[in-house]
């Protein structure tokens, strides 16, 4: 067996940062996620830099692989210029293996993986009938080999993965990248699953609102219609009830992973990480979806547990999900390219710095921007009358004081300096990541 570690990479679709039993939530069942909370590190303060379309997977999927901004990385086509994470680990000795959603181009796909199994070249499907390819070491993957997977999406993709650390007897290190669907909709979690959450017995959330307060300029998009306006509390409960029972779902796949691992004797030496590619909304602020710059739709969770890896740590810093691919490269002792811009988060493990960025920055299409220090966040809304939505405003929120994000301060006189000092600092990010909308001003309340 090789002395360098393996890498499990586990990425969920729509997984809000906070709703994991270890993370704080009551209601929730997570044991494999709070296991790998207890035996690893938690970085609390993880971000997404937002998306230029709807569907925020593609990009922020696109950002995991390339260690890159938003305006840089690519979306569905990743940019050619860049180097990609698995592609930059296999041509290290790794031996790539894919299951689960693919939601970029094939040839960097092609290019990046050395073997795979039952995957899903798309966004989303019915979970129970998802269109899969074998892998085609030629990179063609022709229509008339695609079938449709016998199982639910989860089981499937995590059954790929598992037959492969079973059989896996190469002395080469080994990077599974382990791909789910869920708990996006349709939320149609199995078996018992179904009904493992009574929606009467779900707490509202603090922030639940029936209708966001004012026109955002996306408020008819596929997520927010999956319910009708007004929402109600007993509607928002049964689409959190089923929430749950996906993730729960979901946590019980993964520890069939780790137990596998254990099994096989790779567990002590495998890097593992689990993250999300975005987060959901579920009801909060009176909406839905994840096509908005509120922390319950551009936090994510980001748990790393392994080798080398201090065990049961939690860190509030600020970083990116595109910190992941620079912080394996360091934990495994593989050449980081100067392509990326992420950060290693190794110091921070290790307690040698208190932060590697004091703001993160955030978009959403041409109409929302953000930026937060941790403590402050400012939200800019470019949505003019020529939209239809006639609102042109900003938020500032304390997170401090109010972490649900409740209560907008911008109009008081007294964080009139505060508001434009964040904005300064958004205008930073927009010149660095040659944001189109960076010429814009912010302009105060009122």
């Amino acid at each position: 067996m090789t002395s360098q570690p393996n890498v499990l990479f586990m990425i969920a679709d729509d997984h809000r940062w906070d709703a994991i039993g270890g993370m704080g939530d009551p209601t929730v069942k997570t044991p494999t996620m709070d296991s790998l909370i207890a035996r690893g590190t938690t970085f609390r303060q993880t971000h997404i830099m937002g998306s230029l379309v709807g569907a925020v997977c593609v990009p922020s999927r696109a950002a995991v692989l390339t260690s890159a901004n938003l305006f840089r990385s690519g979306g569905n086509q990743i940019n050619r210029d860049l180097a990609v994470w698995p592609r930059v680990m296999r041509e290290a000795g790794y031996h790539t293996f894919f299951s689960g959603k693919w939601h970029n181009d094939r040839q960097t796909f092609t290019d990046s993986f050395d073997d795979g199994a039952k995957i899903f070249f798309g966004g989303m499907s019915d979970q129970y009938k998802v269109p899969v390819f074998d892998f085609d070491p030629t990179g063609k993957y022709p229509n008339d080999t695609r079938y449709i997977g016998e199982k639910f999406s989860t089981e499937l993709f995590t059954d790929a993965a598992v037959q492969f650390v079973e059989n896996y007897d190469e002395t080469d290190p080994f990077f599974l990248y382990l791909s789910f669907t869920s708990p996006h909709d349709p939320r149609t979690a199995p078996g018992e699953y179904t009904t493992m959450y009574s929606p009467e017995d779900i707490p509202v959330p603090e922030n639940f609102l029936p209708e966001h307060p004012f026109d955002n300029g996306e408020m008819r998009i596929r997520d927010e219609v999956l319910a009708p306006f007004p929402r109600t509390p007993e509607i928002i409960q049964q689409h959190i009830a089923d929430y749950y029972g996906m993730i729960t779902h979901m946590d019980a796949e993964m520890g069939r992973v780790l137990q596998t691992l254990e099994a096989t004797g790779h567990l002590e030496n495998t890097i593992i990480i689990y993250t999300a590619d975005h987060g959901l909304a579920v009801g909060q602020h009176g909406l839905l979806g994840k096509q908005n710059l509120y922390n319950h739709s551009i936090h994510v969770p980001s748990i790393f547990a392994g080798p080398g890896i201090p065990e049961g740590e939690t860190v509030d810093a600020l970083t990116y999900l595109y910190d992941v691919f620079p912080t394996v490269c360091d934990l495994t002792d593989v050449d980081c390219p100067d392509t990326t811009e992420g950060c290693s988060l190794v110091p921070l493990m290790n307690g040698h710095v208190e932060r590697v960025r004091a703001t993160v920055f955030a978009a959403y299409r041409d109409i929302h921007r953000t930026i937060s220090d941790g403590h402050w966040k400012l939200i800019r809304y470019y949505v003019s009358e020529e939209t239809g939505a006639g609102t042109n405003c900003i938020q500032l929120f304390n997170l401090e004081q109010d972490p649900w994000e409740t209560i907008n301060l911008a109009d008081l006189p007294e964080h009139a300096d505060r508001i434009q000092s964040l904005a300064a600092d958004m205008k930073m990010w927009q010149i660095q990541t040659n944001d189109f909308m960076k010429d814009i001003p912010i302009l105060l309340q009122g």
